[in-house]
């Protein structure tokens, strides 16, 4: 299979939390907890490596919690390519209700000593040699500028290896100005960039087709229940999932970008990847955690997927908006 790097400059414990309706102000009463070693570029790493692919994990880790981030690395197979940062990894606290509604309460992050920024900057030039894909996911640390991001896409492009993003709001602006290969935002994210609401399908095309035209390959946005809308070069499909029942959503997204990336590097077309990767995120949010491909049922969701060709007609009237 693939040699994959993911970088994951802002990593995190994720405590998920399930409990029938959040009371704010009392005591609540849970019905399950769960520590995870996570960060979405971590995320991703745990689909692909169980899909096969040789996967490598750097970014930025705490060295004062590295242990259960040490475990779950050994446990998955991924080679361990972080840098120590003193202190600690942030928490994320994920409380997911019976109805699917999902709260974050996601801390800052640890502030990064500038000599550590320059030891992953060195470590980067020497993880890139041989890696198929880099994928970069989450968000930055407080002292850590997008400029820097921006600076880290535009060293893996000029190695000539295709670097796929996903992130927010003046990080993804500015890594999108570093034109990597593709982007995966959700339909808020991709809304920020582009200035304003997007409300109907017809804007959300323009918006994607308007990456394409200045230089991001690919685009894949998730649009959550509505499904997917993945353009390369202009051309578009669209993916509806089939209808399961929501327990958390967390994880849906990096799995949902894992998928993709899994059918890219497996050499398959467009729509059987969009297939597999939109069926794997539906599977995903049925629990906590990330996709499972081996889901008895698997094929089934696949088979319930459904993947449609955006027609040239609409491309067009888009396009010329």
């Amino acid at each position: 299979m693939a040699r994959v790097l993911t970088l994951t400059l802002n990593p995190a414990l994720d405590l998920s939390i399930r409990l029938g309706a959040l009371k704010p102000g009392e005591v609540n009463r849970t019905e399950s907890t769960r520590l995870d070693a996570g960060g979405k570029g971590i995320n991703v790493a745990r689909v692909l490596a169980g899909l096969g692919h040789d996967v490598t994990v750097s970014g930025l880790l705490g060295a004062d919690n590295e242990t259960a981030f040490v475990r779950a690395f050994k446990e998955l197979g991924l080679r361990d390519a972080f840098i120590r940062v003193p202190g600690e990894t942030r928490i994320n606290a994920k409380l997911s209700e019976k109805d699917g509604r999902v709260t974050d309460l996601n801390g800052p992050g640890p502030q990064i000593p500038a000599h550590s920024l320059e030891e992953l900057a060195e470590r980067l030039g020497t993880l890139l040699s041989g890696n198929d894909v880099v994928a970069i996911s989450g968000s930055l640390p407080p002292n850590v500028t997008p400029a820097r991001l921006a600076g880290f896409i535009s060293a893996i492009r000029e190695r000539q290896v295709p670097v796929w993003l996903d992130t927010s709001g003046p990080a993804l602006a500015a890594g999108l100005g570093a034109r990597p290969s593709g982007v995966k935002p959700n339909e808020l994210e991709l809304a920020d960039w582009a200035g304003h609401p997007l409300e109907t399908p017809e804007e959300r095309i323009q918006a994607v087709l308007r990456l394409n035209t200045e230089g991001i390959e690919d685009v894949l946005l998730s649009l959550g229940a509505e499904g997917v809308i993945w353009t390369q070069r202009g051309h578009a499909l669209r993916a509806t999932p089939p209808r399961v029942s929501v327990v958390s959503t967390v994880g849906a997204g990096d799995t949902l970008l894992a998928g993709t990336l899994h059918g890219i590097l497996s050499g398959w077309p467009r729509e059987r990847s969009l297939r597999f990767a939109t069926a794997l995120a539906a599977e995903s949010v049925r629990h906590v955690g990330v996709g499972d491909p081996n889901a008895q049922d698997f094929e089934g969701l696949q088979q319930q997927t459904r993947v449609q060709l955006v027609s040239e007609e609409q491309l067009n009237r888009e396009t010329h908006r």
